[in-house]
This record gives C-alpha cells, structure tokens and sequence, in this order.
C-alpha cells in the first residue's frame, strides 16, 4: 500500500509541472513588459487583458468538476444485486429498472443504460469518466493538462474564457513589442533589455499560433453543442448516435454555455444553463401525445425502426421530468426483458 501511495503522490505533483510552467513563463511575461518596456498607455490595456486571463485561468484550474448527484447512484440493495449477477442481460435488467426515474436520453452503443464501474453511478446524458480525476464529470470536454483540472460543464465557460484572454494577452504582448523586436535586428536598440524583447515576442508570438488554433476549434463547438469528447464520439439516442442531438441553434447553443444575459459573458463567472445532469435535445418521439425522448427500445422492434422527428428551432425544449418518468415507468411495466432485447 505504501508504494502505492507514494506513487499516486508523485503523479499528482508531477500533474502541477505543466501548471506552474504557464504561471511563471506569465509572471516572467510580466516582469519583460512592465518593467523593461513600461510605457503607459501600453500599461492599461496591459493590465487589463493581465487581470481577466489571470482570472479565467484561476477560475478553471480550482473549480472542481461537477458530479453526477445521488439520485444516479444505484440504491444499496440493487447495487448488491449488481455485483452479484453475472449475466450482463441480468445487470442491465437491474440498470433499466433503476434508470426508470431518472432523465436518461442516450445510452451505449450496444443501446444498453451507461453506467460506471469504476463510480458506480448511472451516467447523467453527456457525462463521462475521467480517469486523470478518477471520477465521472458531467458534460466532460476534455482533461486538461495545463489546468491540471477535467473541463466539463462546471468550468467549460471559464475555459473558453481562459483561451480567449490568453489569446488576447499574447497578441497584444506581440503587436505592441513588435516595434522593439524589429529595432533589435536593426541594432537600433541599445539597452540592457534585449535578450527579454526577443524572447517576449517568440514566446508572445508562439502561444498565439497554438491558442488560436485551439480557441477557433472550442468556438466552433459551442456554436455546434458539442463536447469534444462527442466531435470525435457522437453520443447515441434511440434512433441512433447523432452528432447533433443537443444542437438547438446558434443562438441558444451559445446562451447554453455563456447564458442568456449577456453582461456576464465576458466575466468568469458561472451563468451556464442547466444543472449539467439534463440538456435539451431536439430528437423526440413522433407520438404528438407522448412528447418526449424515450431511453428504452421498444418490444419487437430495433432502435433503427423506432419513429422520430425534429423539432425545429423554436420548438425546441427540455421536457419536465414527470413525462419522461411516466414513459419509462409505462415501458418497464408492459414489456419484458430478454437477452436480444437487451443487447
């Protein structure tokens, strides 16, 4: 146990490395600004893309990511019963029955409940598992290296926030040096500072390449309603995996990750729609009556055979939990449960 111990000890310090790079290559940016390019104007805008990607970093690298709550945990005794089963038909038949009250709107590949061994929990739509955190993550991204923290619903608005004022920083750093850069090739620039011009503007000018690639990328995801997890994965309903089954539109995609008031966008702070445990999708089913996305394939018939339509833009809506529970409730007690049906 000791070694192990350790071990996971040393992983985690050794997770902070790539953290306290960025933050001394940013105080060092710093120092190689202020204090051997002061000038003034410079200085305000300085300061102010400074303070707002300090911030948005702060913020993304200590806000813990957000779990899946109680209710998706298996209750003692069908956990027991869980454990004990070895057919998987047996234990899915235990999972579909205990996912009967939860908001579940897509499953595995195989069109089984996802749930987590490792958590033991029934995973919420969009969730994953982390195995750098160890723990399941709703609306998981990615996890991040350079945060050395998982990016998923509780922070993803603070990383994007984080990429667009580094961005920012970087480029401002660069056009603003740029002058000084040139001059030093010219030797037209005779101070103690040129060794920290030089590498201000190539480490200015390489951090803007790399995070602007990555920031268009992210950008271009939230305007999809997309992880980027479910870019390389599309996430399974019962039609089917979909690419764009959480996608609402533009605008409303937008407002799901930086919320509807529009004030807050640019500070990091939380205003994300939602609880990160349901998310509005536009796959419903057909039935005009029954109004809503059921988990479960229905006897004698594959998910492929199984009626949908789209809803457009200005339908689109989270249903209430009481539907979607009578629907699965109503499933689980007039339908049986067999090995192909399961699969």
């Amino acid at each position: 146990m000791a070694p192990t111990h350790v071990l996971r000890c040393c992983q985690r310090g050794l997770a902070w490395i790539p953290v306290i790079f960025i933050a001394l290559v940013v105080c060092w940016s710093y120092y190689a600004y202020v204090v051997e390019l002061c000038i003034l104007v410079y200085l305000i805008f300085f300061h102010l893309f400074f303070i707002m990607f300090v911030w948005s970093y702060w913020k993304t690298i200590f806000t813990k990511p957000a779990n899946p709550s109680k209710e998706f945990c298996l209750p003692k005794c069908e956990k027991e019963r869980y454990e004990k089963e070895e057919r998987p038909e047996s234990q899915q038949e235990i999972l579909w029955r205990a996912a009967s009250s939860l908001p579940l709107y897509t499953r595995t590949g195989a069109g089984a409940i996802r749930y987590c061994d490792r958590c033991q929990v029934i995973k919420p739509d969009r969730c994953h598992h982390c195995s750098a955190c160890d723990m399941c993550v709703l609306k998981m991204d990615h996890h991040c290296p350079w945060v050395n923290n998982c990016v998923g619903f509780s922070n993803y608005k603070f990383f994007i926030l984080f990429l667009a004022y580094s961005l920012l920083y970087c480029l401002f750093i660069a056009a603003t040096v740029l002058q000084y850069f040139i001059k030093f090739w010219t030797n037209e620039l005779h101070t103690h500072a040129k060794f920290h011009v030089l590498f201000l503007f190539f480490v200015a000018a390489m951090f803007c390449i790399s995070i602007l690639s990555l920031f268009s990328y992210h950008l271009w995801l939230v305007g999809k309603n997309r992880s980027t997890i479910e870019a390389f994965r599309a996430p399974v309903f019962r039609t089917g995996s979909d690419k764009n089954g959480f996608s609402l539109g533009f605008r409303k995609n937008i407002a799901q990750v930086f919320g509807d008031q529009k004030k807050y966008w640019l500070l990091p702070v939380f205003t994300s729609q939602g609880d990160g445990l349901t998310f509005p999708t536009k796959l419903v089913n057909a039935d005009p009556e029954q109004g809503t996305v059921t988990l479960h394939a229905e006897p004698n018939k594959s998910a492929a055979e199984a009626p949908v339509s789209l809803l457009n833009d200005s339908q689109n809506r989270l249903l209430s939990n009481d539907q979607h529970d009578n629907v699965i409730t109503d499933h689980l007690t007039n339908s049986t449960f067999k090995s192909g049906e399961i699969a």
